[in-house]
């Protein structure tokens, strides 16, 4: 399978106090930080060796050796929060 970009789906586990990696379009991407940032910093890594282990190509239709080019990955992610409202008496 070939891969033109990759969409990664993280969320915020308020419980542990990490992001993770909810959903992805490349299966078996398992990944977690302590901030966002982080966790952004590790994906291009963890997706190459990912794509690596798998044999993936790049998906562009040339695929030969020594022709490497870069695949976007498009990080969207969700957190919550909460504001409290005084009740008007």
């Amino acid at each position: 399978m070939a891969y033109e970009s990759i969409v990664v789906k993280a969320t915020r586990d308020d419980e542990s106090g990490v992001w993770f990696v909810e959903h992805s379009d490349l299966p078996g991407l398992n990944v977690e930080a302590d901030s966002l940032e982080e966790l952004v910093e590790k994906l291009p890594n963890v997706i190459q060796d990912l794509l690596e282990a798998h044999d993936v190509e790049s998906g562009d239709g040339d695929d030969r050796e020594g022709h490497d080019r870069d695949v976007p990955i498009s990080l969207v992610a969700y957190a919550h929060t909460r504001v409290r409202v005084r009740a008007v008496a």
